[in-house]
């Protein structure tokens, strides 16, 4: 196929890597050089065929860190055509041995690891999360799915990501589908395309074939429209809000039946008994709420806490609150970076806003931060009822809301009356009341004296309106594959 052109420029990297490893605490890249803006289509760098090009900002100081090639449905259909000559039979990709395909995913996860620091400070300075976070959660998790699917590749018979965590979810999507042999487009988040470009460059330089990988940056209407509706995918998965989701399966259904899988919302309810450690439960329910901003679908949002430890949960958790430590992400004595980006920055000050007028007690927080950047002091709402706003819509920010409950029948209907099922969180020393608890809670996942406990081997999803299908372990595989009988007729049956 032919493209525009490459990326101009030296293909080396000088990554200026700073990291100070004697002392275990690795430090950012001190000069960020963005190399890679193009879209990356069949192994090459090429411009969007509009010629449009998008801002992309840094939401800690509201900076533009450089422009990149605003793809659309046009520069989806080169992507596709690309990916299906790379699946057709007889291809490289198709004639690949599968522990092949395995190797060539080992050597993925080695080149991420030799660009860990890069990766890590990309993430902080493009979405505002903490470098460390980044380096330690996303890179470290992104590494070990691909070594998990790289091992998987010869033992099977037989892509729109967020902004919130970018590198993790698109080694989420890309690993099994290319264990599994498949080719793939990818629609990185507008606010958050960097990473997934520089990836697009390990994957060249890994040695996967044109066209198995390609990488088409663009906005959610244009580019996202084309590829849900596109009658030449066979699958899509998506992760991001339950409004857009439903969108996605409502094209997939309008176009070719495409198979879609949907990671989306949480409302998620963390249960707290009275007979838990309560400072082992203030501090996971803090982490858990708090982690990236609060801009996580698994945040626990919901902190149901049991009658008699109630007043001294809120005060311990006010407490952990007041001591954030706001700031620059790159710094590592900075426990909290800013918003992804001026709409989120609003919505979450007028949900703030909402539950103050409905009558729950603001106990701390609930403003902006600074002078500039999109920072919210860390907020902590009590007397928080049902009914609330606050308590029924995804505020994806650092909001931590403490209800009050008196049972465990009555904490798990509560728990349950929510349009959402993704995650719960359960403290308890009683084993009794923790499997009960467990197995009545409408969720994907469930744990139990712990909070965001993911792991590459654990199937992950939703119930009800938080998706449909699974991510990571064995099960996500099934997603990736097609099932095929095939009978044939023999002149005997021997045995």
């Amino acid at each position: 196929m032919s493209t525009a052109c490459e990326e101009k420029g030296d293909s080396h990297i000088n990554h200026n890597h700073n990291s100070n490893s004697d002392l275990g605490t690795p430090e950012p890249v001190a000069e960020l050089d963005i190399k890679y803006t193009k879209l990356f289509i069949n192994n090459e760098w090429c411009k969007s065929s509009s010629g449009r090009k998008m801002a992309v900002l840094n939401p800690a100081t509201g900076e533009c860190i450089c422009e990149v090639e605003e793809g659309n449905a046009e520069d989806v259909d080169k992507a596709v055509s690309c990916a299906r000559r790379a699946f057709q039979l007889g291809s490289l990709w198709r004639r690949m041995d599968a522990s092949d395909r395995g190797l060539l995913l080992h050597r993925l996860a080695d080149l991420v690891e030799r660009d860990r620091l890069l990766l890590a400070t990309m993430e902080s300075v493009n979405s505002g999360k903490l470098f460390l976070m980044a380096y330690f959660v996303d890179l470290m998790a992104s590494i070990k799915t691909l070594r998990y699917y790289a091992g998987w590749a010869d033992k099977i018979q037989g892509k729109t990501i967020p902004w919130n965590f970018p590198l993790m979810m698109l080694v989420w999507k890309i690993a099994p589908a290319l264990c599994c042999g498949n080719t793939v487009v990818l629609k990185p988040a507008e606010q958050t395309p960097l990473t997934a470009l520089h990836m697009a460059k390990l994957i060249l330089e890994a040695g996967f074939p044109p066209g198995v990988v390609n990488v088409v940056p663009g906005y959610g209407p244009t580019a996202g429209h084309a590829i849900a509706h596109h009658m030449d995918i066979d699958k899509v998965a998506f992760t991001g809000s339950t409004e857009v989701g439903k969108l996605v399966q409502k094209a997939a259904g309008k176009s070719n039946l495409k198979r879609v899988t949907l990671e989306l919302g949480g409302k998620n309810p963390n249960i707290v008994f009275a007979d838990a450690d309560l400072e082992h439960a203030v501090q996971e329910a803090h982490h858990g709420l708090f982690f990236n901003q609060g801009q996580c679908c698994l945040a626990g949002s919901r902190v149901f806490v049991e009658e008699p430890i109630y007043d001294e949960f809120v005060r311990l958790s006010v407490e952990k609150a007041l001591k954030r430590v706001l700031g620059n992400p790159l710094l590592a004595n900075v426990d909290q970076g800013p918003q992804i980006d001026r709409k989120q920055y609003d919505k979450i000050l007028e949900l703030i806003e909402s539950g103050r007028r409905e009558g729950a007690r603001l106990e701390c927080g609930g403003v902006p931060w600074g002078q500039k950047g999109l920072y919210i002091q860390p907020t902590v709402f009590s007397e928080v009822t049902d009914d609330m706003r606050i308590a029924k819509e995804e505020i994806f920010g650092p909001v931590q809301l403490i209800l009050k409950f008196k049972s465990m029948e009555e904490v798990i209907q509560r728990a349950n009356h929510s349009q959402y099922g993704l995650a719960a969180g359960v403290f308890t020393t009683d084993i009794n009341k923790a499997l009960t608890v467990s197995s009545a809670l409408q969720t994907g996942t469930v744990w139990v004296n712990c909070y965001n406990a993911v792991s590459v081997q654990a199937p992950f999803g939703g119930f009800k309106m938080s998706g449909s299908g699974r991510e990571l372990g064995e099960y996500c595989l099934q997603d990736y594959t097609e099932v095929k009988t095939v009978t044939v007729k023999i002149p005997q049956k021997n045995s």
